[in-house]
């Protein structure tokens, strides 16, 4: 019986082990299964469990900075950013499509219906980003956020409603519309430049990425942000001048308007530093409200638009002349009987006889410039005006300027320097004839035009600030004679109407018919009439061109379209800049019988061949200018010779004082 006791004992005992060992390793095995999925997650995913982890609590949003600012000369800004907010909806959040949309209408106009529909089929496809009031500014905010206010709803962001949230934005604003509009440009929604200087500066204004992270509780409180903000925009001042921007571009819709003309141009520059003070087109548009009728006034004529110059471009003959010491003004030049035949093309005008070289620019004889260009020759013509800046974009800093068309010499025709000497045969813009001007007025040196004075960066680095490139093109003499010749086209000649109160102008007119690109042929219905001037005389502290495409109405020629309107341009900006006054002023009125009379347009300057070189059709000499007998012919020539005499006793008397 004890035998049996003491083995059940013991098998009780073995049994007993047993269990314990099998416990035993099942906490081994436990333990060591839930040690070896502890080095799984803390070892081979621990980076992947850390994102999810932090992406739970952080919330990370990027928006952008405002743009930079565009300014003046006088730090008006032209267009700026301000920041508004989007509402949008996170339809996965939305509970009640119909009592959302209901919730909204209270405040914007939004219909209902359409609305539900919208946020229920968003809903339907998971959107999490379904814009429905885009870029609202504070008061309609804070409009929506009283309105949309759902107590039983806890939201760490406003507004205080299931599913609805803001987005950080921003609106360009162009505080003074159609102002500079065409320099200014615009940007669109997505802040990128697409015009003027929105585009040509785009890199420098564009807003800065900033991009904020913050830590959030699980009711979803931030408690902690971080702000990182890379790239800040930079604001851009020009060297326009607001008050004188606005006056150029009334005087230039006056101007358009009254001669019933297809557009305009007109451009104010300081010669001396080449700061364009003001750039203008009409039609303009307004930026802030961006149309397909707006989209048609856009472009920058000025900049990109060619034509041919018609005797404007004189000053290139009469100045590479000059600068081979050719003559003095006060010298004469045979117009003969008014036409002259160069490879078997004859040119005429009206003007016939002998005058001196100030009368024969002063009237536009095309013959006498055509005698004048052919004594300098090619090579020295060719010289001055590729040294002039033709043919060749001024660097001004707007998007898009075009180089012009100016045909190399071993591509001219045989009647190519005397076509080119009045101003045909070659296309530019209104920014290099300006520019030409400003460098006749500057004493023959040529400072490189610009718009932008400085760049001014937010983090307080130095301006940066447009250097002046200048070069000497004619001698200061050489500028001083031109100026001289141009102030009898003011004085007595086609220039008349841009004379000012008070203040001497040198200048040039302009007209030519246009090409017609179509019929490949000039149109004698349409011109391009212009007036390029300085003042005062002297010592110009002030150059303006005004350029008008196809005026319809009245005399056509420049002249009588657009002296005028430099006249009204050119009397306010020194007047309003105090110049001392160089001729007696006129108490009673400004300029005497400024309005132009009604009389039959003048024929314009006659084109021999289009800007490629292409042979037009001969114009026909009008009757009236045909002399008909020989005391017809004698008359003219003692009037001519009246008023040569005249002009030398004039011209001696200066040159002596």
């Amino acid at each position: 019986m004890r035998k049996v006791k003491k083995a059940k004992r013991k098998d009780m005992q073995q049994i007993a082990f047993t269990r314990f060992m099998i416990v035993v390793a099942a906490f081994v095995l436990w333990i060591g299964g839930i040690s070896v999925r502890l080095v799984h997650l803390q070892v081979t995913q621990h980076d992947d469990l850390r994102a999810k982890a932090e992406g739970l609590r952080t919330n990370v949003k990027q928006t952008r900075a405002l743009r930079g600012t565009i300014y003046d000369r006088n730090e008006r800004a032209l267009a700026m950013s301000v920041p508004v907010k989007t509402l949008y909806a996170d339809t996965t959040e939305i509970v009640d499509a119909d009592a959302t949309a209901k919730a909204i209408s209270k405040v914007i106009k939004v219909d209902v219906p359409t609305l539900k529909l919208q946020l229920t089929q968003a809903k339907e496809s998971n959107n999490r980003f379904f814009p429905i009031a885009k870029k609202l500014d504070g008061e309609l905010v804070d409009k929506l956020n009283k309105s949309l206010d759902d107590p039983s709803v806890r939201k760490a962001d406003l507004p205080n409603f299931s599913g609805l949230h803001w987005r950080d934005e921003q609106r360009r604003s162009y505080p003074n519309g159609t102002l500079a509009a065409q320099v200014v440009g615009f940007s669109n929604s997505e802040d990128d430049g697409k015009a003027g200087i929105e585009m040509s500066q785009d890199e420098a204004l564009h807003g800065a990425i900033i991009k904020r992270v913050q830590e959030r509780d699980r009711l979803g409180r931030v408690y902690d942000e971080e702000t990182v903000e890379r790239d800040a925009p930079s604001d851009v001042v020009l060297t326009l001048d607001g008050a004188i921007q606005n006056i150029v571009e009334e005087a230039l819709a006056i101007g358009v308007n009254n001669a019933q003309a297809k557009s305009g141009m007109a451009i104010a520059i300081d010669p001396k530093t080449g700061d364009v003070l003001a750039l203008a087109n009409y039609p303009t548009f307004d930026p802030n409200k961006i149309t397909n009728e707006a989209a048609a006034h856009v472009s920058d004529n000025a900049i990109q638009s060619v034509y041919s110059p018609g005797s404007t471009f004189k000053i290139v003959t009469y100045g590479s002349a000059l600068e081979r010491n050719m003559f003095r003004p006060t010298d004469m030049i045979d117009a003969g009987n008014g036409s002259i035949t160069v490879a078997g093309h004859e040119f005429s005008d009206h003007h016939t006889g002998t005058m001196t070289y100030a009368e024969a620019l002063a009237h536009s004889s095309h013959i006498c410039a055509i005698k004048t260009g052919l004594r300098v020759g090619k090579d020295d013509f060719w010289a001055l005006v590729k040294k002039m800046g033709f043919g060749s974009r001024t660097g001004i800093e707007l998007p898009a300027e075009t180089a012009g068309i100016v045909r190399s010499p071993e591509k001219w025709n045989g009647d190519s320097l005397a076509s080119m000497s009045i101003g045909y045969e070659i296309g530019v813009t209104a920014l290099q004839m300006t520019t030409a001007f400003a460098t006749i007025a500057n004493d023959g040196i040529r400072t490189q035009p610009h718009i932008i004075k400085e760049i001014r960066h937010s983090d307080e680095q130095p301006k940066t600030v447009t250097q002046l490139e200048q070069r000497q093109v004619v001698t200061a003499e050489t500028a001083r004679n031109l100026r001289t010749m141009m102030r009898e086209v003011v004085l007595d000649g086609t220039g008349k109407r841009a004379a000012l109160n008070g203040y001497s102008v040198a200048g040039k007119t302009g007209t030519a018919w246009k090409f017609n690109a179509a019929s490949k042929s000039v149109d004698s219905s349409k011109y391009i009439s212009s007036f390029i001037g300085m003042a005062p005389a002297d010592d110009p502290r002030i150059v303006v061109a005004v350029v008008m495409d196809e005026p319809r109405v009245g005399a056509r020629d420049g002249g009588m379209v657009s002296a005028p309107v430099f006249s009204d341009i050119t009397q306010k900006i020194l007047t309003a800049w105090n110049v001392p006054t160089d001729q007696p002023v006129k108490q009673d009125a400004l300029i005497a019988n400024n309005t132009p009379p009604a009389v039959k347009p003048s024929v314009p300057e006659v084109p021999q061949r289009d800007t490629q070189g292409k042979v037009l059709p001969d114009r026909p000499a009008p009757a009236n200018n045909k002399r008909k007998d020989l005391k017809k012919t004698t008359e003219k020539a003692l009037q001519v010779r009246d008023r040569t005499t005249a002009y030398l006793v004039r011209s001696r008397t200066r040159f002596e004082t």
